[in-house]
């Protein structure tokens, strides 16, 4: 399930290109200059790319948004240090998933979670009937986790980082971290199968 949901989810995140890469240099350079119409095409180029990320670690665009544009600021700051035009997507979308983080650990004292000792993992069956979902369906099933849930879904099913390094990154046990993967599984086919 997980990766049938991955697939679908990561087909919601692709973006069109605005800038072929000889232009976005000629942005970044002026970004670099610190020219206020350079950072307004930049930050309109990729808007739509980084709030996607945002999202999907948000369970609202509310805070999507707050978090992509204190993602903006970081990446304006950080952009200096780009060594590598063809690898910006992925570094942003680092610096968006950072920030989610940075605010889910701000946060962390209002969340009141349980969880429970004894986690199975469930068993979504047919994987088929979930792909006649849309992506936005999943997406919003994935919004509607928890948020600590929903942050160790995104960085296990949609990043690939392991629980140990889920767990260094929340400051949290992997074994909570695998709780967590564990509980946001069964509420999401518990959402995705209402859906159906």
């Amino acid at each position: 399930m997980i990766a049938a949901t991955s697939e679908i989810y990561l087909n919601t995140l692709n973006r069109k290109q605005l800038l072929n890469s000889n232009r976005l240099m000629e942005v970044i350079e002026g970004c670099l200059k610190g020219k206020e119409s350079a950072m307004k095409k930049f930050y309109e180029h990729f808007q739509g790319f980084a709030l996607s990320v945002c999202l999907s670690y948000c369970e609202n665009r509310d805070d999507a948004l707050e978090i992509m544009n204190d993602g903006f600021l970081k990446v304006f700051k950080s952009l200096p240090k780009v060594e590598n035009i063809d690898r910006i997507k992925p570094w942003l979308r680092r610096i968006m998933i950072n920030v989610a983080i940075d605010h889910f650990r701000k946060n962390i004292k209002n969340q009141t979670t349980q969880l429970s000792e004894n986690i199975i993992e469930p068993n979504f069956g047919d994987a088929s009937i979930y792909s006649k979902l849309s992506s936005e369906d999943i997406m919003l099933a994935v919004q509607s986790l928890p948020t600590n849930y929903r942050l160790v879904f995104n960085l296990y099913a949609i990043e690939g980082y392991s629980h140990k390094e889920i767990g260094e990154m929340l400051k949290m046990a992997e074994s909570t971290s695998r709780a967590n993967l564990s509980l946001a599984n069964g509420l999401l086919r518990e959402k995705l199968q209402k859906m159906l």
